[in-house]
C-alpha cells in the first residue's frame, strides 16, 4: 500500500478540521456536510434536496471556501440555454484587423459548480451537464476541452414546488453519486441560525485544504481496502432492489425499477471515503450501511401502487438493510 497508517490518520485529522471549519458557519446539517465531503473525496457529484432557506447554497459555497476551490453558481431557469453553461465561441477582431473565433468559457469551467434549482431548466439545458459530469470534458463546436481537476457538480432542487419544473430523467439522476436530503432544523438550531444571521458579528472562513491535498485525498480513497465479504454484502443489497421472488414480499411489490450497477459503485466509493474520514484504510459493514440510503434513494423507482400508498424510498431501504444479512445471499 503506497500510503501508511500515519498518512491516513493525518489526512483524517485534516478532513476533521474541514468539517469543524464548515460548522463555524453552517448550523446543523451534519449529514449533508459529511456526504457532500464524501462525494468530493470519491470524485463524484451530489444532489441536495430540501425546502427553501435550509442553507443548501450557503453549504456548497462554504465548502468551496474551506477547500480553496474555484467556485461558480449557475441559477437554472426555464430560459437558460446550454451555451450559458458551457460557454461559446465569439467573433473577435485583433489589433491587426483580423477576425477570429475565440472561445469564452462558461461557468461550468470551475472546480466546484453549484447547479442551483437544477430542475427548473429544460431537459436540453440539463443535458449540457451530462458530458461534464460523466466524462469531465465539454465539447463545443466539435472541440473537446477538459475540466479542471478536481471537478464537482453539487446540484440543488426544491421538493415541494413542482410548477414550472422539469424533473430530472432517471439517466441524469443516476449520474449523481448520492442524493442528500436536508431536514428542517430543530428549535435549538433555528435559534443559533437567528443569532448568526441577524447579529453584527461575522464569521471568517479559513482555508483548510487546497487543490493538491484534495487530489491526494482522492487518491487515498482509491487505496482504501474493501474485503470480498463487504463487496458481496453491497452486491446483495443492490440485487435485493430487483428481487421479485417473494423473499422481500412486503416492500418489493412497490418497486418498479431497482438500482443499477452505478448504485453499487456509489456505495463502495462513498464507503471508502467514509473510512478515510474516520482514519481507516479498510471499509467496514457500518460504512456500507451508513451510505446505503444516499447512494440508492434516487436509483429506486416507486411504482404507481407505492405512490398511492405513500411509500417512502428511505423506509424501503431501511427494510432492505434489515432483511439482507451480511454473509447471506438474498
Amino acid at each position: 500500500m503506497p500510503y501508511t497508517p500515519e498518512q491516513f490518520k493525518e489526512m483524517s485529522e485534516k478532513l476533521g478540521a474541514v468539517k469543524e471549519e464548515i460548522g463555524k458557519f453552517i448550523v446543523g446539517q451534519q449529514e449533508a456536510v459529511e456526504f457532500s465531503l464524501y462525494a468530493i473525496l470519491a470524485d463524484g457529484h451530489a444532489l441536495l434536496e430540501g425546502l427553501p432557506g435550509l442553507g443548501k447554497t450557503m453549504l456548497i459555497r462554504t465548502i468551496s471556501e474551506v477547500l480553496d476551490l474555484s467556485f461558480s453558481r449557475i441559477q437554472f431557469t426555464p430560459d437558460l440555454m446550454p451555451a450559458d453553461i458551457t460557454g461559446t465561441s465569439i467573433l473577435e477582431r485583433s489589433a491587426e484587423g483580423m477576425q477570429r473565433f475565440v472561445f469564452k468559457e462558461g461557468p461550468i469551467f470551475s472546480q466546484m459548480v453549484l447547479a442551483d434549482e437544477i430542475n427548473r431548466a429544460t431537459p436540453k439545458t440539463q443535458s449540457a451537464l451530462l458530458e461534464a459530469m460523466g466524462e469531465k470534458t465539454v465539447t463545443v463546436l466539435g472541440e473537446t476541452r477538459k475540466m479542471a481537476r478536481p471537478f464537482f457538480v453539487l446540484a440543488t432542487q426544491n421538493p415541494i414546488e413542482m410548477e414550472g419544473t422539469y424533473p430530472l430523467p432517471e439517466a441524469q439522476m443516476d449520474r449523481f453519486l448520492c442524493k442528500i436530503l436536508l431536514p428542517y432544523p430543530t428549535k435549538a438550531e433555528l435559534k443559533e441560525i437567528l443569532k448568526r444571521t441577524t447579529g453584527s458579528s461575522s464569521v471568517d472562513i479559513q482555508k483548510v485544504m487546497g487543490t493538491e491535498e484534495i487530489v491526494e485525498a482522492q487518491e487515498m480513497v482509491k487505496e482504501v481496502v474493501v474485503a470480498d465479504e463487504m463487496i458481496d454484502y453491497a452486491i446483495d443489497l443492490v440485487a435485493a432492489t430487483h428481487d421479485k421472488s417473494g423473499s422481500a414480499d412486503e416492500w418489493s411489490k412497490y418497486v418498479q425499477y431497482g438500482s443499477g450497477p452505478r448504485g453499487l459503485q456509489s456505495m463502495i466509493r462513498l464507503a471508502k471515503a467514509r473510512a478515510l474520514v474516520a482514519g481507516r484504510f479498510h471499509v467496514s459493514i457500518a460504512d456500507i450501511k451508513t451510505v446505503a440510503k444516499p447512494a440508492l434513494r434516487h436509483r429506486i423507482l416507486i411504482n404507481y401502487e407505492g405512490e398511492a400508498e405513500g411509500v417512502d424510498v428511505d423506509s424501503l431501504i431501511a427494510k432492505l438493510l434489515e432483511e439482507v444479512r451480511q454473509g447471506a445471499s438474498v
